[in-house]
């Protein structure tokens, strides 16, 4: 019998007599793998479950700890999904570009984790912005993020970008590693405890198969070589998958995002930007907008030197794209809600006694 502790597992509640509880470390299309107690299994989801489901967000990810009905003879039926205690998200256009599309879906990346890799690499693809978009949606997701710079070994001095970093954003732990000549790896191991877990995210061709390799001190992902032309890499990770090292940490592995959306990103924004948002309790109107107000405070901080230009069109930007995303996802439930009240109404009517002519 397998202890799930070490997978995380941390019992909460009495299991209901004929389940058994579980681990889900791979999914692919719609097929789970998930490690229990009693090794590991192939299961699917309960028919039932796609109707209890209030939307996508609410399906199994990888890193969910679920409920199932065992079968030792072919699928096992996933019947709940247990409450999480972190979740990165993103949001999902549909594959329609932004102006174009009618609603915004949650798109759960990975779940109950403790720390997030933020994996960028020290070459020409090297970009502040995009660590600070996956900064602000990490610290909405209950995990700890953790700046990782990889591929120290293919540029000549990266003290550059590491100060551009840890100026930029000075209280998140940033780490300068190369997986090919263990350079940095063995710091990772204060995160890397037994029966912790760890997300990996970044873009394709950043490293985090060659760093998951390295942690594994064996071959488990292909590894592509980078465009010469742009210094990115190939798409490598296809599914999302949890691997267990051996240290007895975990690490889910994620495809390399092209674009990562902002979902519901208010409390993400806020901690990313306390040295921006501590001017707006200064300004002499609450309701001030911080475009040409007198007495607004954060024109006069920008005016002053106190607070960069830089760090100000960061933030606009990133409020920007959250209320847009916010806006869409609203109409969303909106007509959820619509719908669900029409079909209650039309069940109590029918309950009363049908439709009156």
């Amino acid at each position: 019998m397998m202890d799930l502790k070490t997978y995380g597992y941390v019992e909460i509640d009495a299991i209901p007599d004929g389940l058994l509880a579980g681990r889900v470390t791979e999914l692919r299309r719609e097929r789970f793998t998930v490690i229990t107690e009693r090794g590991e299994v192939t299961a699917v989801l309960k028919g039932l479950f796609y109707h209890s489901a209030e939307s996508r967000a609410d399906f199994p990810c990888v890193g969910d700890f679920v409920l199932l009905q065992y079968n030792e003879s072919g699928d096992s039926l996933i019947v709940k999904v247990l409450p999480r205690h972190s979740k990165f998200s993103r949001a999902d256009f549909s594959g329609h570009v932004a102006s174009y599309v009618k609603t915004v879906l949650e798109q759960v990346v990975a779940t109950n984790f403790d720390y997030i890799f933020i994996l960028t690499s020290l070459n020409r693809d090297f970009n502040i912005t995009r660590i600070m978009r996956y900064l602000t949606q990490a610290r909405q997701s209950g995990g700890q993020p953790i700046i990782i710079l990889t591929k120290a070994d293919l540029v000549g001095d990266y003290n550059l970008p590491l100060a551009e970093v840890t100026q930029s954003i000075p209280d998140v732990p940033v780490h300068v590693i190369s997986s090919h000549t263990s350079q940095g790896i063995k710091e990772l191991d204060l995160y890397l405890r037994p029966g912790k877990t760890v997300v990996f995210l970044g873009m394709s061709g950043v490293g985090k198969s060659s760093l998951l390799n390295a942690l594994m001190e064996q071959d488990v992902m292909k590894v592509e070589s980078i465009r010469e032309e742009d210094s990115r890499g190939r798409h490598t990770t296809t599914h999302r998958q949890l691997f267990m090292l051996p240290s007895g940490a975990m690490v889910i592995d994620t495809p390399g995002m092209r674009e990562l959306g902002l979902f519901d990103a208010d409390e993400g924004i806020r901690a990313s930007f306390t040295d921006v948002e501590e001017w707006f309790p200064q300004c002499r109107f609450t309701d001030c907008r911080h475009q040409a107000e007198p007495g607004c405070a954060v024109l006069a901080a920008l005016d002053g030197g106190l607070l960069s230009l830089e760090r100000w069109e960061y933030y606009i930007a990133q409020q920007h794209e959250n209320k847009y995303v916010q806006d869409k996802t609203n109409y969303l439930i909106d007509k959820r809600a619509r719908n669900k009240s029409i079909a209650m109404s039309s069940k109590q009517t029918r309950k009363n006694g049908g439709w009156k002519k």
